[in-house]
């Protein structure tokens, strides 16, 4: 018993040391335009709910949440421009492994993980104007 509560702890110290690893890289992000913003702040937040009812808290009490976050989150929706910069950031991440790659089978599986995440953007994701979301 004692071992498990451990490794719970354990696992809840690790999210919140994420969380704070990915909120560092959204606020980049919010600096450096070429990094998108939004995806690391979703995972500073699915870190922070995994690992501390306190930081959770913390974190969507703080501006970077509500200018960033809060709209995405209510609404399932952003800014064209968000979409873009997000793709444009994942499709260089997934090109490096495609272009490194030999095997067709790898190739392959990047390339339907590029499809579906167009998809996503594009059809499950609402596209708004830029007048209430914050840009990236």
């Amino acid at each position: 018993m004692q071992g498990v509560r451990f490794i719970k702890k354990i696992k809840k110290v690790l999210y919140v040391i994420f969380g704070f690893v990915f909120l560092g890289l959204g606020i980049l992000g919010i600096i450096l335009p070429l990094l998108p913003t939004t995806p690391f702040l979703l995972l500073a937040s699915g870190c922070f709910v995994r690992g501390s009812e306190k930081f959770e808290a913390w974190f969507k009490g703080t501006k970077i949440y509500k200018d960033h976050l809060e709209e995405f989150v209510r609404n399932r929706a952003m800014t064209l421009r968000q979409k873009i910069i997000i793709n444009l950031f994942a499709d260089s991440m997934i090109a490096i492994p495609f272009i490194l790659s030999d095997s067709t089978i790898v190739r392959i599986v990047l390339l339907l993980i590029v499809i579906y995440k167009y998809y996503y953007f594009i059809y499950r994701i609402k596209t708004v104007k830029g007048a209430k979301l914050s840009s990236e």
